[in-house]
């Protein structure tokens, strides 16, 4: 029986998804895209669900595009057209889910895999892993939102110079520039899992907004924004988990 490329399992909470083609350093075919998107729609639509979970199986988080499927391809325009399209869609979903995305990195995160990787809030790294662009080596262009969430992430300048020079950040540097949010020595995964666990048992509601203020911020007025705020929080404050955190705050 042959195993999916993304596996998924739902525990206390958290719904792990995990790119499971270690030998092709996750790299993402067109079958692997879907599978994902798969996922991805499994975890919006379970409400046991509170927070995502993103690892990859093997040495490497995510080598982006898998080229050789690409190579192999009958029509390679529409295949990369088809592939980009169908991944960045289940991308779009994560980045919109009313639930927090961690994600554990380690090796590389390559390409496509860094639109992957910036579709979690907290983003936990092996302090050896190796982040790069990679498309000009090939001579391709961003795909995946990569574009539009690595400048956002690092800034304009450092992003030209990814994508242009071919740079190579290790996960100091990535942490220094803003790409993760931590690094450790090895063992991303159960740090990111203890992540994961603290805000599945957390203010579900709270945690959700924030996400999709924050994110959705880019996209809209200051006096959009504020208005926005001033709705949610007039929301969030006569809910369960907010009455008690704040009685409690509030005794002498």
């Amino acid at each position: 029986m042959t195993q999916s490329s993304v596996l998924y399992d739902v525990h206390d909470g958290v719904a792990r998804l995990t790119l499971n083609r270690p030998e092709a350093s996750n790299s993402v075919d067109l079958p692997t895209a879907k599978a994902f998107k798969i996922a991805v729609e499994r975890a919006a639509a379970d409400e046991t669900v509170n927070v995502v979970l993103m690892t990859g199986n093997g040495k490497r988080f995510c080598a982006g595009g898998d080229v050789g499927s690409m190579v192999s391809a009958e029509n390679r325009p529409a295949y990369l057209l088809e592939l980009a399209q169908v991944l960045d869609g289940a991308l779009q979903r994560l980045a919109t889910l009313d639930k927090p995305v961690v994600a554990a990195v380690q090796g590389a995160v390559t390409g496509a895999g860094l639109g992957v990787m910036l579709c979690a809030d907290v983003i936990v790294a092996e302090r050896s892993t190796k982040f790069l662009t990679a498309y000009s080596a090939i001579g391709l262009t961003p795909d995946c939102g990569v574009s539009y969430l690595l400048p956002r992430a690092i800034g304009q300048q450092r992003a030209l110079q990814l994508a242009l020079t071919g740079r190579v950040l290790d996960g100091n540097e990535a942490c220094t520039w803003g790409l993760v949010t931590e690094v450790v020595d090895g063992h991303a995964t159960e740090r990111a899992e203890e992540i994961a666990r603290q805000l599945a048992s957390g203010p579900t509601f709270a945690y959700a907004q924030a996400r999709r203020l924050i994110r959705s911020s880019w996209d809209v007025t200051r006096e959009q924004s504020g208005s926005d705020e001033a709705r949610t929080i007039a929301r969030a404050v006569v809910l369960p988990a907010a009455t008690e955190l704040i009685e409690r705050f509030a005794r002498p």
